[in-house]
């Protein structure tokens, strides 16, 4: 163990930040499974925690691998991805299986393992890895529109059309997450522009054949629609159901909370482990516990940006930032829908909310981030041995 920590690089406060959330994890999601346990198991609730414990063990063994990494080698790796992950979402898209009652495809079954994986958090890792490269490669160059067509915009609106048939939330925050990188990176605001409103055009248009062709894509277009009418109508209906009993749950913590395990909502809220996690953190730790959390993913959020600030390349200030800012991004909009300020999109909480996908991705963007620091530190030392004349003299003797 001892020589594990000591091979540990990158920031330390990264590495300690995710330590404490993963550590903090188990309590809610321990919590949450004892009524899933019941509903839809055993009974058997220490299985959900050993299932949980098993996922963020083989998280943190994918940071530790990807750290190990040059950063400069996801360069090449996402030209390679990149027709991998078209290859699996059409797989996913076609012959993807349904979970825990989503009204969508997916997930696809890893074959031997019996495993599922959701390729859509794959694919936008590798799309946000694959728009950094882009961007650093054309810096200090006249960027025209055309150009930029096929190399950048090609990948991007491929990956998003094979995920927005079954979950538009994730489209559309790679989306966002892609318009905000390549702005960084220098891309013009015409242009930007021009794909903004492409964008929208291309929601448009596929929203219209879809209410054309129902069949296609059934549930799809007609649950989004409900979900937003549900957020602006007043009136409590029968899709309110998740969002009322997560108020509820919110309203019921108070300051200090009802304390560990004693949450009463967990037993009517079907995603209590999940999506609506943070309602069950609030209601066992009240507004404490939840101004907690946000504290430590705006703590991450902070070191990232002074990660991305020392990095030594634009590559790895774009690699930082594109990984990085989802993961933010995410947990906002995941508590944001808790308490009513967002649409139900279906997000879970990084780190904190159970599942495998959503964790070892997440995992793997702090793994890339964790590389860029430690090339930072490997440069920093070897200036520090350079500007030590007893280390010079002593490697002369």
């Amino acid at each position: 163990m001892q020589t594990v920590f000591k091979n540990i690089k990158g920031d330390r406060l990264i590495w300690a930040i995710v330590a404490l959330l993963a550590i903090f994890s188990f309590l809610p999601v321990y919590s949450a499974a004892s009524n899933l346990a019941y509903t839809g198991g055993n009974g058997n609730t220490f299985s959900f925690f050993i299932k949980h414990f098993m996922h963020l063990f083989l998280g943190f063994a994918i940071i530790y691998g990807v750290h190990k990494i040059p950063y400069r080698y996801f360069r090449g790796l996402s030209l390679i991805m990149i027709p991998i992950v078209l290859v699996l979402l059409s797989v996913t898209m076609f012959q993807g299986i349904t979970i825990d009652g989503a009204n969508a495809s997916r997930w696809i079954q890893i074959p031997i393992v019996g495993m599922s994986f959701q390729t859509s958090t794959l694919a936008s890792v590798v799309l946000m890895v694959y728009a950094a490269r882009y961007m650093s490669k054309i810096q200090d160059k006249d960027i025209t529109f055309k150009a930029s067509i096929l190399p950048l915009w090609v990948p991007v609106f491929l990956v998003l059309a094979l995920i927005l048939p079954a979950n538009l939330s994730t489209a559309a925050i790679m989306f966002v997450m892609v318009i905000i990188i390549v702005f960084i990176g220098g891309y013009p605001m015409r242009y930007i522009l021009v794909i903004l409103g492409t964008g929208v055009l291309a929601l448009a248009l596929f929203i219209l054949v879809a209410k054309a062709f129902p069949d296609a894509m059934p549930n799809r277009v007609d649950t989004w629609m409900s979900r937003l009418e549900s957020f602006n109508n007043d009136e409590d209906t029968e899709a309110d159901y998740q969002i009322e009993k997560a108020k509820i749950a919110i309203a019921s913590g108070r300051i200090q909370g009802l304390g560990p395990g004693k949450s009463i909502q967990k037993n009517f809220l079907p995603q209590s482990s999940s999506d609506f996690i943070f309602a069950i953190i609030i209601e066992e730790y009240g507004l404490i516990g939840g101004l907690a959390l946000i504290i430590l993913y705006m703590w991450l959020l902070f070191r990232i940006v002074i990660v991305a600030q020392k990095a030594d390349t634009v590559f790895g200030k774009l690699l930082v930032l594109g990984v990085g800012l989802p993961i933010i991004f995410q947990a906002l909009i995941n508590m944001a829908v808790a308490v009513e300020l967002f649409p139900v999109t279906g997000q879970t909480l990084p780190l904190i909310s159970s599942g495998g996908t959503s964790i070892w991705m997440t995992c793997l963007a702090l793994g890339i981030i964790l590389s860029v620091s430690a090339k930072r530190e490997e440069i920093k030392e070897f200036e520090n041995h350079e500007d030590n004349p007893l280390e010079i003299l002593s490697e002369t003797i």
